[in-house]
């Protein structure tokens, strides 16, 4: 019996740091980019030191993993400089998700965080397309169903927007919208094929992160040059950085990573829950940090999102060959978001 509370205290602990971690950085991101705190920090710098963040903490997880730094530096020597072809490979999924993360910030400095929040869920809907078509994987009645209710609860989300009170910059929710609708693309693919790449050997995941996180890096360098190369050159590489900035930083490194360690720990209707209960928190926080005037219609498409992501999580009842847990690993892993 202890064995079983022990197990339960720590679902709720992972349950609870992905729940604050999804919350807290879509809220902080957007205070970054819309309270006047002084000069606004260059996006692709930011997305670029996440990338470098991460590489580091892959590595910190590999060396953990193989035990001793001799075989860490066989384990790289072999994976990544003399693995030319497996860099490129990984190098489909880095350069998605480096436009993915560059949207986030477009999406986050022109929609409020509620509103972000929820439409981002449509990345279930992606996703589970990309599942059909990338995997050959069928989806459940109650799957489809609760996918068409997630996307008429955004439309309600998206079709008379929250407004809010104390954001003073200038903002334009179509761009916003088209920012997110690439994010979402991006996720859905990248994410279904990253699984593909780890299904198709033994490979550990952290060396599939770092050969991932080093075409990302250079990803990243070619975006701030080609976007911002010049003010980058005049005024530094960290200009506009404060404590707030860092910390999203911070957030959008671990998250992920955190994530996908965490989440074999989990079932799909907690991580359904998780999401319902981000955007809850999103919701509250902006109301109170950005004056968000909540309308029917917004409230509406919540409650429906958080329905279908409910829904979209529960076991599938059909008795077919395919296993469910092996079905339920595949689901968790499409939607971590690397």
């Amino acid at each position: 019996m202890a064995g079983e509370n022990v197990s339960v205290v720590f679902k709720l602990y992972c349950l609870t740091v992905m729940t604050l971690v999804a919350a807290t950085y879509t809220v902080a991101l957007r205070y970054t980019r819309t309270i006047p705190t002084g000069d606004l920090y260059f996006s692709t710098t930011a997305v670029c030191i996440t990338e470098i963040i991460k590489l580091v903490l892959s590595l910190g997880m590999l060396a953990k993993e193989t035990g001793s730094p001799s075989r860490l530096k066989n384990v790289i020597v072999e994976h990544v400089f003399c693995s030319p072809k497996e860099l490129l490979k990984l190098s489909v999924p880095s350069v998605v998700y480096a436009v993915q993360n560059n949207m986030a910030f477009v999406a986050l400095s022109n929609l409020d965080a509620a509103v972000y929040q929820v439409t981002y869920q449509l990345k279930i809907p992606c996703t589970a397309l990309c599942t059909v078509l990338m995997l050959s994987r069928s989806l459940s009645r109650l799957q489809w169903f609760s996918v068409f209710m997630l996307c008429g609860g955004v439309t309600l989300v998206q079709w008379k927007p929250a407004e809010v009170t104390k954001v003073q910059i200038e903002q334009n929710p179509f761009l916003g919208f088209i920012a997110i609708a690439i994010a979402v693309l991006c996720s859905g693919f990248a994410g279904v094929y990253f699984e593909k790449v780890l299904k198709s050997s033994d490979t550990s995941l952290w060396v599939r992160n770092i050969q991932m996180y080093l075409s990302g890096i250079l990803v990243t360098l070619i975006g701030v040059y080609m976007t911002d190369g010049e003010k980058v050159l005049e005024k530094g590489f960290l200009f506009g950085y404060t404590p707030w900035v860092c910390f999203v930083v911070f957030l959008a490194s671990v998250g992920g990573l955190y994530t996908s360690v965490v989440v074999k720990y989990t079932d799909n209707i907690m991580k359904g829950f998780s999401a319902a209960a981000a955007i809850v928190i999103s919701t509250v926080a902006s109301v109170i940090l950005f004056g968000l005037q909540i309308t029917f219609t917004f409230a509406t498409g919540a409650l429906l999102v958080c329905m279908s992501i409910y829904l979209y999580g529960l076991p599938k009842q059909d008795t077919s060959k395919v296993s469910q847990p092996d079905t339920d690993k595949e689901l968790k892993q499409k939607l971590i978001t690397v």
